[in-house]
Parts: structure tokens; C-alpha cells; sequence
């Protein structure tokens, strides 16, 4: 049993990053869009249920994500986060302001936070803390995971394309997010999600900066992620996504999204 619950750690601990790319495209201004992802393990497992929230003005975000393990994943290893990135939008980008994370994993508490100032500089700081210390040149510019997709999701919706490379300190980790573009593909229904239509796919791999090494396993360190556009003129979404881990692949699904223009359920 305990070595079962070894590699179900590892592999949530590698799906966590897909957690936070779930939802964090904005729709219309001064609007909520609210979406539910389920993701999935080797044999079909069902690891993690998210929740992403995305409250937007033309100037300000504010992206609330809650995850937590669920099935035989959360009894082997028992995990719940809730994280809030707030920031400003430009025309192809976004620049995090704050970045709060609450997690609990197996009854211990971790929390951490993080302030970006306009200049570059950054404050953060994680309890219990960590034992790698990330040097502050190497803080300067970085972004938080949230806010490194919705800078993904601005620049396809301006651009139609996929390659830039997000430096991300998130409080505990710092590394970067490299994104390659893969296509155009048109996907039809699978795994149970109902989606058909033409989607832009992205390739993701992670490069550790200063992370430390019993947590190295904390982020996918590669996948492929598919967004596809419900409202026509607005910012594309993450239908899909997949990676590939020490236990296997890894998939996510978009089951359902609710916002301006946009209500769709796609999952049961």
C-alpha cells in the first residue's frame, strides 16, 4: 500500500500544473467565467476534479482555482489547494499583481505568496519554507503559474500562436514554462467529453530553475494542450489536455463552462 501511494503522489504531483492551466481565459469584460476539468489517470482513474473562476475587467483579473483529489487517488493521497492570481491585462499578455496558494496535502498545511511590483521586482515567500533558495535576479520578471497561461491564451487569441517562453515563481518553485506550437487539429468526442471542432494545439515542457529536489515531481514537465474558441472574437479555451508521467499518460477534459455567450456541458 505505501508504495501505491508513492506513485499516486508522484503522479498527482505531476498533474498539478495541469490544474492550474485549467480555466483562465477571460470572455467579456466585468464578467465571470466559471468552468469545471476532470482529469484522468492510467487506466482511466479519476484523480482531480477543478474548479477555476475568472473575474475580468478591460484592466484587472482575478482567477480563483480549488482542486482536490477524489476516488481511490484521495484516499492513496489526499490533496486540496485553492489558489487566487490577480493582475492586470494588456492587449496579448497579463501581469500578475498577487499570488496567494493554500494547500493542504495529507493533513500538512503549506501556503504560499507572492508579489510582483510593476518594476520586475518580486516578493515572495512559502511556510514551511523551502530549502533551496531561489536568488532574487532569479525572481525578476516571473509570473505565477495562473497567470503564465492566461498570458498563453491572450497571445493565441492576438496571434493565433503558441511559441514564448514564461519564466514562473510561484512562492516555492522557479521555472520555466517553454510553449511550441503543434497545429491545427480537429478534434471529435473522446473519453466521454462531447466536443467536436477545430482546436489549436500547444506543446508545454517545464525547465526547473530552482526547485527543490523532493518536489521536483510537483509539475508536469511536458504536455499538450488543445484550445478551441465558443465565443467567435473572444480568447480561446483549453479543451483538452495531456501529458506524460512516470505512471503514464495523464488527461484532462473540459466538462463544462458558463459565462457570457458561452454554456456549454461537455462532460458529465
Amino acid at each position: 500500500m505505501a508504495v501505491m501511494a508513492t506513485a499516486f503522489a508522484r503522479m498527482i504531483g505531476a498533474v498539478l500544473l495541469l490544474a492550474f492551466a485549467s480555466i483562465t481565459a477571460p470572455v467579456l469584460a466585468a464578467d465571470r467565467l466559471s468552468a469545471r476539468v476532470e482529469l484522468y489517470g492510467p487506466l482511466g482513474i479519476h484523480v482531480l476534479t477543478v474548479r477555476t473562476t475568472l473575474d475580468q475587467t478591460e484592466e484587472r483579473y482575478s482567477a480563483t482555482v480549488d482542486y482536490a483529489t477524489i476516488g481511490l487517488a484521495g484516499i492513496l493521497f489526499e490533496q486540496k489547494t485553492h489558489a487566487v492570481a490577480t493582475g492586470r491585462v494588456a492587449r496579448a499578455t497579463a501581469y500578475p499583481d498577487t499570488f496567494r496558494n493554500d494547500t493542504v496535502r495529507n493533513g500538512v498545511a503549506r501556503r504560499s505568496q507572492v508579489d510582483y511590483r510593476p518594476d520586475g521586482t518580486v516578493n515572495g515567500s512559502s511556510a514551511p519554507p523551502t530549502k533551496t533558495v531561489v536568488p532574487p535576479e532569479s525572481m525578476r520578471g516571473t509570473v505565477d503559474n495562473v497567470s503564465a497561461y492566461l498570458r498563453l491564451e491572450r497571445q493565441l487569441a492576438e496571434t493565433g500562436k503558441c511559441a514564448m517562453t514564461v519564466p514562473v515563481f510561484d512562492g516555492r518553485h522557479r521555472y520555466d514554462l517553454v510553449f511550441a506550437d503543434a497545429g491545427k487539429q480537429q478534434l471529435s468526442p473522446e473519453g466521454g467529453q462531447k466536443f467536436s471542432g477545430p482546436a489549436i494545439a500547444c506543446r508545454m515542457t517545464r525547465h526547473n530553475r530552482f526547485v527543490e529536489a523532493a518536489e521536483e515531481d510537483e509539475g508536469a514537465s511536458q504536455g499538450m494542450f488543445w484550445y478551441a474558441t465558443f465565443v467567435p472574437g473572444e480568447v480561446p479555451l483549453p479543451v483538452r489536455m495531456r501529458l506524460q508521467t512516470q505512471l503514464g499518460s495523464v488527461d484532462g477534459y473540459l466538462a463544462e463552462v458558463q459565462g457570457p455567450g458561452v454554456n456549454r456541458r461537455l462532460l458529465d
